[in-house]
This record gives C-alpha cells, sequence and structure tokens, in this order.
C-alpha cells in the first residue's frame, strides 16, 4: 500500500540532496511542461539539491534537457546514456551503454522489428521523436495516436520480447532495445562516474519520483520512491510501487513534492506544508 507523501518524515525528507525524476506525466502535464514544474525544478536546484532526469525520451532531447533546464545531468533512452553538460568548459558529456559498432548493429535489428510490429498491431506508430533516438524503438500507443487496449500494448511488448529485446512500458509508449541495462543500471553507473559514490552510500540522500511501469525498478530500489497521482492509473501494470504517493498528478504533483522537500529544510517554526489541488 503506498503512503501519502504527506507521511515521509520530515527528518527524512531534510536530508534529500539528489531528486531523480521521470519526465513524462512526472514533471510535465499532458504533454506540456507548465511554470508550476519548471519553477519547482529550479527552486530544488537553488536549494543545492541535484537534480537529474531519468527518462524514455530521446537522444536529442536529452542534449536539449542536459544544456537548457536546471538540472546536473539526464539519463536517456530508458538507461542507454547519460548526458551532462559543463557550463563552465562548454562541453558536454556523454556516456552510453555499449560502444558505437553495436549500436549499429542494434539499430538494424531494431529497424526491422518496427517494421513487424507496425504491420501486426493495428493502430500503433513510431513515436514521434523516433528521429532523435540512438539505442532504442518507441511504439506509441497513446501520444499522438488513438489508445490502444491492454490487450494491443502487451501484444507489442511480447514482438519486442519474441525477437530478444528488452521492452518497457511507459506511460504513452512501448520502447524496446537490445541490452542488459534500464534506468537503473545506467544511473548507478551515472553516480559512480560524476559522483564517485554508489546509490547505495547515498541511499538516505536519493529521492525517486515517477508515474509509470518503467519506474518500478527505480521504486524498487530507493527508499525515498514517490509517485505522482496519475500512477494509480496504471496500477495493474507496474511491477513495484512506490512507497509514497502525490495527492496531485503530473507537474503538479511534481512542484508538490518540491515543495515538501524545501519545507521540510526549514526551521520547525517556520515549517508549513500543504498539498495542492
Amino acid at each position: 500500500m503506498m503512503l501519502s507523501l504527506s507521511t515521509l518524515p520530515h527528518t527524512l525528507a531534510a536530508n534529500i540532496t539528489h531528486v531523480l525524476c521521470d519526465i513524462d506525466d512526472t514533471i510535465t502535464t499532458e504533454g506540456r511542461l507548465t511554470a508550476q514544474a519548471y519553477t519547482a525544478l529550479e527552486n530544488l536546484q537553488a536549494a543545492g539539491i541535484t537534480v537529474i532526469p531519468i527518462t524514455g525520451r530521446p537522444a536529442g532531447w536529452c542534449d536539449h534537457i542536459a544544456r537548457m533546464w536546471p538540472v546536473s545531468a539526464v539519463v536517456g533512452e530508458n538507461g542507454a546514456f547519460f548526458m551532462r553538460y559543463d557550463h563552465v568548459a562548454r562541453q558536454m558529456q556523454r556516456q552510453f551503454w555499449v560502444d558505437q559498432a553495436t549500436q549499429a548493429v542494434n539499430r538494424q535489428k531494431l529497424n526491422a522489428l518496427a517494421d513487424t510490429i507496425l504491420t501486426q498491431v493495428p493502430g500503433c506508430a513510431l513515436a514521434s521523436d523516433q528521429p532523435y533516438r540512438l539505442a532504442d524503438l518507441a511504439i506509441d500507443f497513446c501520444e499522438d495516436v488513438d489508445p490502444l487496449s491492454e490487450p494491443y500494448v502487451q501484444k507489442i511488448v511480447s514482438l519486442f520480447e519474441a525477437a530478444g529485446a528488452t521492452a518497457k512500458v511507459s506511460s504513452i509508449h512501448v520502447n524496446g532495445w537490445f541490452g542488459d541495462y534500464d534506468k537503473l543500471t545506467m544511473t548507478k553507473q551515472l553516480f559512480k562516474t560524476l559522483f564517485s559514490q554508489s546509490l547505495e552510500q547515498l541511499q538516505d540522500n536519493i529521492l525517486f519520483i515517477g508515474d509509470s511501469p518503467n519506474d518500478a525498478p527505480m521504486f524498487a530500489f530507493f527508499n525515498q520512491s514517490v509517485g505522482v497521482a496519475n500512477l494509480r492509473t496504471q496500477i495493474e501494470r507496474i511491477d513495484h510501487l512506490p512507497t509514497y504517493v502525490c495527492h496531485a498528478s503530473g507537474g503538479a504533483g511534481f512542484a508538490e513534492m518540491a515543495q515538501y522537500l524545501l519545507a521540510a529544510r526549514k526551521p520547525l517554526s517556520q515549517q508549513h506544508w500543504q498539498c495542492s489541488d
């Protein structure tokens, strides 16, 4: 059973120094990045809290996010890589799970698999952001197409798996790739590379917030795991639920979480927190 975010002890909330977050339907709301959510990102950064999006979105988007958003790094394509932009040196640091030669071979297999899936599952489509992806194949089942029923979503998953690919369902896409990685494995690599610390060492200082099935490895790993309220619509798809859940959905839920963490850092006499609708 998930607990209300308001039950997260203030002593634990005050110790959070890193916020890891999904993007779609966690920071965004109905596909849009709201001023409320972006302000929450800025407020967390201003308070010295490291924010790192952990997303299924493509490399092209992640390059932009790493450069333009108030974040310290970004993990993209469900763990295929991380990117970090050094604003002082004006350099982008990128690290991929596999080398370029392996990426090229995997791309050919995924292109062939795309033809199979589009032929066998009526109503699905390549995700509109597919041209900006390097390592995975994203099949849209409700972002820019009419929502598909659960049996069709599961058929997409089964076609990926029959070809030997890993498949993960997000709130909008089924993402498939060849490789033994996911959001959690690349996040572990990022922390070793950038912070010279393991996630296990920082367990008490990290909070993860998400909303969908491909966030399950993160929900399972982190003690301070949080879902935005719209996660409730996908409970049957999610293997491991977060410990806490926000009152609000999407970007409003993300802002609710940020407000809670920042309020917990204030002296007890100044603490005042109220969830938003």
